[in-house]
């Protein structure tokens, strides 16, 4: 049996099976919109800078992050993690809030949620 583990919100690991893992055949039929939605979703963290992004905001103290925050500890000029950024947002992964000239992004913790729902 092979065993995974789970780290929730608290930074609290539990161990789970397989089973507890994939999503169940008693959790219904999905809407063809809603796996969409989803799987565009699931396509924005599947770049492993987006997911450096997102691991960079989360790891701030106030959980929030300018595009001049990010460019030098990932290696890259400012338009490619614009480009970046602009993708994280247009699934609603990140919330974007306008400071003066700049644009502080911030993590949507409910968007982020409705991706656990398919691992509960």
């Amino acid at each position: 049996m092979n065993i995974y583990l789970k780290v929730n919100q608290m930074n609290r690991v539990s161990a789970l099976t397989l089973g507890q893992c994939a999503p169940t055949s008693s959790a219904g039929t999905m809407a063809r919109s809603t796996a969409a939605e989803i799987a565009d979703l699931l396509k924005a963290v599947a770049d492993p800078t987006r997911l450096q992004i997102l691991a960079m905001i989360a790891d701030t103290e106030n959980q929030e992050a300018c595009v001049c925050d990010l460019t030098e500890p990932l290696g890259l000029t400012q338009p490619t993690v614009s480009h970046h950024i602009k993708k994280l947002s247009e699934v609603g992964l990140v919330n974007r809030e306008r400071r003066g000239t700049w644009v502080w992004y911030s993590l949507n913790r409910e968007r982020w949620g409705q991706i656990a729902e398919l691992f509960a």
